[in-house]
């Protein structure tokens, strides 16, 4: 029961968050270029690990991070009024590093059939 609850309220954090960049809620121009990737919530609902990555070419990982942590509150205070919970959990930002390594993997990939 507490697992499913987790992975819902992973998913709307994700869906918020997004929609908050999306709509650019958050005015922090460091932010612009962020594509939530995931939210991961602890079992007892104190943390969320949001996980991010870039628009490729554009940005910097660590100014998006800067800028995610100094808008931490108002997401915050925008999640708490959106979701309806009594305590939001804290927000941990990480860059999701996945994406990046698929683009490395498919490079090396065209690089192996091109040699053929």
């Amino acid at each position: 029961m507490v697992v499913r609850r987790s992975q819902r309220i992973s998913d709307s954090i994700a869906k918020e968050v997004s929609e908050m960049i999306v709509r650019g809620e958050i005015k922090d121009p460091r932010v612009s270029p962020v594509f939530i990737t995931g939210v991961k919530v602890s079992d007892n609902l104190s943390v969320a690990e949001i996980f991010f990555t870039l628009v490729e070419g554009q940005g910097d990982r660590n100014e998006a991070r800067e800028g995610l942590e100094s808008a931490r509150g108002f997401i915050r205070g925008k999640l708490s009024r959106r979701l309806r919970m009594k305590k939001i959990p804290d927000l941990k930002f990480s860059f999701d590093k996945a994406l990046e390594e698929g683009y490395k993997v498919d490079e090396i990939l065209r690089g192996i059939s091109s040699e053929k």
